[in-house]
């Protein structure tokens, strides 16, 4: 069988505890090399996932020419830099959200890597998942009638100074690590842009990030998307989609477990707030890292776009400056 083969740029956690594991449980992925900005943390790494090469650089590993692919889970303000030089060196790259720290930067990036004729993607995992291809397929069905609100809510807390995402220089902030996700699903359940943008955002006095965001979203014909994210809350995550004849609620909307069933409650034709005639869909466990990776590397292999334009991150990222500008 074809497969693709993968670097990793950076042993940050989420690429060392859930991405990597799930692209080497793919069956069209090889992971082949892990970099680092030195040697000793690189071979650390590869030691313990099983990786078959250490690079001491990032530069190294994409010079690897068993690498074909790479997956960058950098800061948020590294991501342009690396993404680029990835497409000069003839990288596909799977990039974590957001893909950059501003919306223009993100089409730079969108930009080389058209150029250099490599595949480019945000690693928005959640919309690969079983639960989410079923709601969106619902909302847009007619399922629960006409789709007019969505509400979602996700929070955790962080107030570490030292911690990259309490950095401004970083890209940090909740709006940047969480809120990005309220902005993409209600986006993609609309299958649109909003037209107007309203948002509160109450920032730390001392670090400057946004620690607790709300934003109203209005996509026009009566259809509107709100939600809060906050970095200063208990953690916890609910996203509901209303219609005119029903709505949708996904229990665990971005943090999806691997390892046990998950479930959407679809409620349709109530006649009244005490009736709820609800059907509970149950989903068997499945990782949405690992189908992502797949989905990604399928679409190189077939040579085909991949999952998600590249020009929807570019586009959730403008919603993002103007909440915050």
């Amino acid at each position: 069988m074809a497969v693709v083969r993968w670097g990793i740029i950076s042993t940050a956690d989420i690429g060392m505890e859930k991405v990597t594991p799930a692209i080497q449980a793919a069956a069209n992925c090889e992971v082949t090399g892990i970099a680092s900005r030195g040697i000793d943390r690189a071979a650390s790494a590869a030691d313990r996932l099983g990786i078959p090469n250490a690079y001491g650089s990032y530069e190294e590993l994409l010079a690897a020419p068993d690498v074909d692919a790479v997956y960058i889970p950098l800061p948020n303000d590294m991501h342009a830099e690396w993404t680029i030089k990835a497409a000069e060196a003839g990288k596909h790259v799977l990039c974590e959200k957001p893909l950059a720290m501003t919306s223009a930067q993100a089409q730079e990036m969108v930009d080389a890597c058209a150029e250099s004729g490599v595949r480019l993607q945000e690693a928005f995992m959640y919309r690969h998942h079983p639960t989410w291809v079923k709601a969106v397929k619902l909302a847009r069905s007619g399922a629960i009638g006409d789709l007019r609100a969505v509400q979602s809510w996700f929070s955790y807390y962080n107030d570490d100074p030292t911690n990259i995402r309490n950095k401004v220089d970083n890209g940090g902030g909740a709006l940047m690590d969480i809120g990005c996700y309220n902005i993409s699903l209600s986006r993609l359940l609309f299958d649109g842009e909003p037209t107007r943008i309203e948002s509160l955002v109450d920032r730390d006095p001392v670090m400057g990030i946004d620690i607790l965001t709300s934003g109203i979203l209005d996509f026009g014909s009566k259809r509107q998307s709100a939600f809060t994210c906050t970095i200063r809350s208990e953690p916890y995550q609910r996203v509901h989609i209303f219609g005119t004849g029903g709505r949708i609620e996904i229990e665990v909307p971005f943090n999806i477990p691997t390892d046990v069933e998950t479930r959407i409650h679809v409620t349709a034709n109530a006649s009244g707030p005490m009736d709820s005639p609800t059907e509970t869909i149950v989903f068997p466990p499945a990782d949405q890292y690992q189908i992502q990776a797949e989905l990604f590397a399928q679409a190189i292999l077939d040579d085909a776009p991949v999952p998600v334009d590249p020009a929807d991150a570019v586009a959730n990222m403008k919603v993002i400056e103007k909440i915050l500008s």
